[in-house]
């Protein structure tokens, strides 16, 4: 009789036991679910907060530009891959994720805002070299801004419009 009762009180404290660290591992998970939930939280207000900041300075930005027609219906392509970290002729390297343009007439460092007539995308571009070398094209662009603006994708060229920004 005592050997279960001794038993019977051992099973009963190693359930208890068990059953607390079950409970305290259910109160740690869901404390650090909580904090992981009002860090997203924090982040998302952020993230919202820097969202509304680019908004802001977006519509600033447009009501600053001063833009000066230049040219419609013109040519516009974009810089062949093998052209990536080769020297422009501004001495600047050419990258293909900046935004920058090839002009036979601009100044380096003119900025352009070149427009999409199809779909009205437009991108600002900096003109840091000289070309294109084809005929009928009148600007080059670096591959992001040609991509940013482009109704399609594959193509390698495209009609634009090209604005210069006056300060």
């Amino acid at each position: 009789m005592r050997k279960s009762i001794t038993l019977f009180f051992l099973l009963s404290i190693v359930g208890f036991a068990s059953s607390q660290s079950t409970i305290a591992d259910k109160i740690k998970v869901s404390l650090s679910k909580t904090a992981v939930q009002k860090d997203t939280v924090k982040k998302n207000k952020s993230l919202i907060v820097q969202q509304q900041i680019v908004k802001d300075t977006l519509a600033e930005e447009k009501e600053i530009l001063k833009l000066k027609f230049y040219k419609k219906n013109a040519h516009a392509s974009y810089y062949a891959d093998k052209f990536h970290g080769r020297n422009t002729t501004s001495g600047i390297k050419y990258n293909k994720e900046k935004y920058t343009a090839a002009h036979k007439k601009f100044p380096f460092g003119t900025k352009l805002k070149v427009t999409n007539q199809i779909n009205g995308k437009s991108v600002i571009v900096e003109v840091n070299d000289r070309g294109p070398f084809v005929k009928a094209r009148e600007i080059d662009l670096s591959r992001k801004a040609f991509m940013e603006i482009a109704n399609n994708k594959g193509s390698g060229a495209m009609t634009v419009t090209i604005e210069e920004i006056v300060k």
